[in-house]
C-alpha cells in the first residue's frame, strides 16, 4: 500500500513537473511573439540637395560618406529612386502624404491640404508611437503640437545655439536627434525624421557652402571632375528659355559654378557638407545600437531631390533631367533576408512610395488618398515579383516659380528607355531616347522615326496628369 501511494505521489510529481515546464514554454513562446510583434521604429534621414551620385557607394570617385556607405551594405539600395517634384517644399509634401503635387496642393513652400491624420507621421502618432522631428520642415508654418518632440530650423549652415553663440546646423540637428532618442519613453515605439538642411546652399551668403573649420582638411588636394553634361554645347541643347540670363538655374550657376577655381571651391565645400551630414547619420545610428534597438529599427536615407552641379549650365534643380530627379534611397529593414543586403534594385521608386512603406512595416493601412505604393516588396523578396508588377514609368511634375522665365512649370513622362517633357507655358515639348542618348542632348520631338511613340506619349501624359490629381 505504500508502495503504492509512493509510486502514485512520484507520478504526480513528475506530471506537475511537465506540467510546469510546458507553461514554462508556453510563456516563453509568448513573449517571444510579443517581442516580434512589436511595432518596428522608424527613423528617417533626409538630406537636402544631396545628388543622387554624391555618395561613396554610388560610385564617386570624391566624397567620403563611411556610414551611410555602410548603412547601404547592411540593407538595400534602389539605384534609380526618383522624386515626382524636384523642389524642397513639394518633394517634402509628397513625403509626408505618399501625394503627387497636384493631389497635395503645397507648389512651392506652403502648406499641404491633406488632413494631418492621413500623414505617415500623423498615423503612426495615433497608433501609439512617439513621434519626432528634427531640422528642416519647408511645408509652411511648422506644426509642432502634432509632434511628441518638435524642433524645425533651417535656411543657414550657421544658427544660433541653445547656450548662446553661433553652431554648426549640422551639430543642431545631430544634437536634437540624440536627445530625442535619450528621452524617449522606452515602452514606445517611436518615429524620428531627421530633416538636414545640407547640403542644401545657403543662397544669400557669397560661399553658398559653409562647412564646419575642421571640415576644411578634406579634399584640399582633391581636383573635383567636372560632370560630362558641365559644357557649353549641353547648355545651347536646352530650350531657349533655361538658356536666358533671368533664369533662376542660369543665375544661381554664376554665383556658384561660373569659373573653374570657383567650382573647385563650391564643390569642395558641398562635398564637405555631404561628409558632415554622413558623420551625424553615423553618431545616429552608433546611438540605436548602443541602446540596443539598431535591429528593431527601420532606416530609411534619402535626399529631398537631385540637384545640378555645373550640369547643362546650371545650377539647383527643378527641371525633369536625370541629376535633377534622381536621389539616394537607402532602407535598413530588420525584415530584410540575409541575401538581400548589401545588394541593389534599378526600379523606379518614388518619394510617394515612401509613407505607405512605413505605415506598411508599422502594420497600418494607407489612407485611400496616399497614391504612392509600398516598395517592400522590392527588397524583402529575392525573386517573388510584387503584385501587381512595379511600375516601368511615373509622370513628373513642377509648378511655376515666380515667373515662367524665372522657374518655369515643367511635366514629363519619364521611362528608362525614353523620356517626353512638356513645358507648357512656353508650348515646347522635347522627346529624348535614353538608351541611346542617356545624356538627354538630341531633342526627337521633330523625329518621323518617333512619332507614334509621341502620339502615344502625349495621350499617356494627359491620362497621368488626371491620374496625379
Amino acid at each position: 500500500m505504500k508502495k503504492h501511494l509512493y509510486m502514485s505521489l512520484t507520478g504526480f510529481a513528475l506530471l506537475d513537473r511537465c506540467m510546469f515546464v510546458s507553461i514554462v514554454l508556453l510563456w516563453l513562446n509568448a513573449s517571444v511573439a510579443r517581442a516580434v510583434e512589436k511595432p518596428y521604429n522608424v527613423v528617417f534621414l533626409l538630406a537636402d540637395d544631396l545628388r543622387f551620385d554624391a555618395l561613396g557607394v554610388a560610385g564617386n570617385p570624391v566624397v567620403k560618406t563611411p556610414n551611410i556607405d555602410q548603412l547601404a551594405a547592411d540593407g538595400f539600395r534602389f539605384t534609380h529612386a526618383c522624386v515626382t517634384t524636384s523642389i524642397s517644399g513639394v518633394s517634402r509634401a509628397s513625403l509626408l502624404t505618399g501625394q503627387w503635387m497636384s493631389r497635395h496642393g503645397n507648389r512651392g513652400f506652403v502648406s499641404f491640404n491633406t488632413p494631418w491624420n492621413e500623414t505617415y507621421p500623423g498615423l503612426l502618432r495615433e497608433n501609439g508611437y512617439h513621434v519626432g522631428h528634427v531640422g528642416k520642415w519647408h511645408c509652411g508654418p511648422f506644426p509642432a503640437k502634432e509632434f511628441d518632440f518638435g524642433r524645425a530650423y533651417s535656411g543657414k549652415h550657421w544658427i544660433q545655439g541653445a547656450a548662446g553663440g553661433e553652431i554648426n546646423v549640422i551639430q543642431k540637428n545631430e544634437q536634437d536627434a540624440l536627445e530625442f532618442l535619450a528621452t524617449r519613453p522606452k515602452d514606445k515605439p517611436f518615429l524620428l525624421n531627421l530633416c538636414f538642411f545640407a547640403p542644401h546652399a545657403e543662397d544669400g551668403h557669397p560661399d553658398q557652402y559653409r562647412p564646419r573649420p575642421e571640415s576644411l582638411r578634406l579634399y584640399q588636394d582633391v581636383n573635383i571632375p567636372i560632370p560630362p553634361r558641365a559644357t557649353e554645347a549641353a547648355l545651347k541643347n536646352l530650350p531657349f528659355f533655361l538658356q536666358q540670363p533671368e533664369n533662376e538655374g542660369r543665375i544661381r550657376f554664376h554665383w556658384r559654378f561660373d569659373e573653374p577655381a570657383k567650382y573647385q571651391r563650391m564643390m569642395k565645400n558641398y562635398y564637405r557638407l555631404c561628409s558632415e551630414v554622413d558623420t551625424a547619420c553615423g553618431r545616429v545610428i552608433r546611438e540605436l545600437k548602443e541602446q540596443g534597438v539598431f535591429d528593431h529599427t527601420i532606416i530609411v536615407f534619402m535626399s529631398d531631390n537631385g540637384y545640378y552641379i555645373g550640369d547643362r549650365g546650371l545650377a539647383d534643380k527643378w527641371y525633369p533631367h536625370e541629376e535633377s530627379i534622381r536621389v539616394p534611397l537607402i532602407i535598413c529593414d530588420p525584415r530584410m533576408p540575409a541575401a538581400q543586403r548589401g545588394t541593389t534594385n534599378d526600379d523606379f521608386v518614388l518619394n510617394v512610395d515612401v509613407a505607405p512603406t512605413l505605415l506598411a512595416a508599422a502594420g497600418i493601412k494607407a489612407p485611400a488618398r496616399m497614391q504612392g505604393r509600398d516598395f517592400s516588396p522590392l527588397y524583402l523578396a529575392a525573386k517573388t515579383p510584387p503584385t501587381p508588377p512595379w511600375r516601368n514609368e511615373f509622370f513628373y511634375e513642377h509648378g511655376t516659380i515666380g515667373s515662367k522665365r524665372q522657374i518655369p512649370s515643367s511635366e514629363a513622362v519619364v521611362r528608362k528607355a525614353i523620356k517626353y517633357v512638356n513645358w507648357p507655358e512656353w508650348n515646347y515639348e522635347e522627346l529624348f531616347d535614353l538608351t541611346n542618348d542617356p545624356l538627354e542632348q538630341k531633342n526627337l520631338i521633330a523625329s518621323p522615326d518617333f512619332s507614334d511613340r509621341l502620339a502615344e506619349l502625349r495621350d499617356r501624359m494627359e491620362s497621368m496628369r488626371a491620374e496625379a490629381r
